[in-house]
């Protein structure tokens, strides 16, 4: 991190946390955010469910909501960029305040709740998206929704042409009994439709799942096998956690989905447990606390075939996504790894 960003971090502290978040991505729009292009070798280029990836390192949904930042984050180091979630009408989100810093646990709670400016916004902004860049987009529902599951169906419908893969999100804590589509006939049902809509496509994308941290081994299990059963390209674990587990902050009691540091080991477990279940054979991506090179290193070892963050840069910056990007690439050179596949899941033991 170099001194101007730290003084710029420094004033966004004294601001809102989501203030801060919109001046972040103002930064990005004016194209004054750290901006180191594109992070690749040969030992970093991947491929994860036919996407061709410069580096094994993404951007989480959540960042960029509405798609607004593009073009800057594409230049930021990214290997692929996850914008949304896009639910089919625009929804307001949550009453504010609904995101809090907690400092001390370099972690954060939100309950947005898909605060989004709908499906049609957001593939008008696609449609001019950097074509040097690998992107996808977060799928969800609209709280008001008489039939949610047909919601990431109509978004992927919509807006499947214009990305290079898609997410299907039930497992925001934000949305009223959105993660009751985790159970196994209700998720059979929602993949079914979606998987159909993919179908319906000129191009057909990947397609993810992500699930929440809070699963026990039987419901990992369920959704092992419904993912084989349907046909996803993969699972990125994880999501949020109910958990408050450890935190000193005092906004530590706030209701919404814990991201951060203290989500690492937990996700990670999750994710070694899945590479277990699946056998290794459905590529995983790995989300939940990674702030660090050496973390990105462990997911990937732990069975990620890919990872993904976004807490961290809250306390980071922007810059530190060049820095998990290079240090990873000499972690893998450290330990005789010729290429990021190589290291998949080879300390999954570790973690279960």
């Amino acid at each position: 991190m170099n001194f101007l960003e730290k003084i710029g971090l420094s004033a966004l502290y004294r601001t809102d946390p989501e203030t801060a978040h919109g001046l972040a991505i103002k930064a990005l729009q004016l194209g004054v955010a750290p901006s180191p292009g594109l992070l690749t070798s040969e030992r970093l280029r991947t491929e994860v469910a036919g996407l061709r990836l410069p580096n094994p390192v993404g951007l989480a949904a959540g960042f960029d909501k509405n798609a607004t930042a593009l073009l800057g984050l594409s230049r930021a180091g990214f290997g692929f960029i996850e914008v949304g979630a896009a639910t089919p009408l625009p929804q307001p989100g949550n009453p504010k305040p609904r995101l809090f810093r907690l400092t001390e646990d370099r972690a954060a709670i939100n309950r947005f709740g898909f605060n989004n400016d709908g499906m049609e916004a957001i593939a008008d902004r696609l449609k001019t998206r950097p074509r040097d860049a690998v992107i996808g987009l977060n799928l969800g529902a609209n709280k008001t929704s008489e039939d949610r599951a047909a919601d990431f169906a109509r978004v992927l419908a919509h807006c499947g042409p214009f990305v290079d893969f898609a997410t299907v999100n039930v497992s925001s804590p934000n949305t009223e009994k959105l993660r009751d589509l985790q159970g196994r006939d209700a998720l059979m049902a929602l993949l079914g439709g979606v998987m159909e809509a993919r179908a319906g496509l000129d191009r057909e994308i990947p397609v993810f799942l992500k699930i929440a941290p809070d699963l026990d081994d039987a419901a990992l299990a369920e959704i092992a096998e419904v993912s084989g059963t349907v046909g996803i390209s993969g699972i990125i674990a994880t999501n949020t956690t109910l958990s408050r587990d450890g935190l000193t902050s005092e906004h530590k009691g706030q209701q919404g989905g814990l991201s951060g540091a203290p989500l690492f080991e937990p996700s990670t477990r999750v994710l070694a447990r899945l590479y277990d279940l699946t056998g290794g054979d459905m590529p995983l991506i790995g989300v939940g606390g990674i702030g660090s090179a050496e973390q990105a290193y462990a997911k990937i070892r732990a069975g990620a075939s890919a990872v993904q963050l976004y807490t961290a840069m809250v306390f980071g910056g922007l810059s530190l996504v060049q820095e998990i990007v290079t240090g990873l690439d000499k972690l893998l050179a450290r330990d005789g790894f010729e290429t990021v596949s190589d290291a998949v899941g080879k300390s999954v033991k570790d973690w279960i």
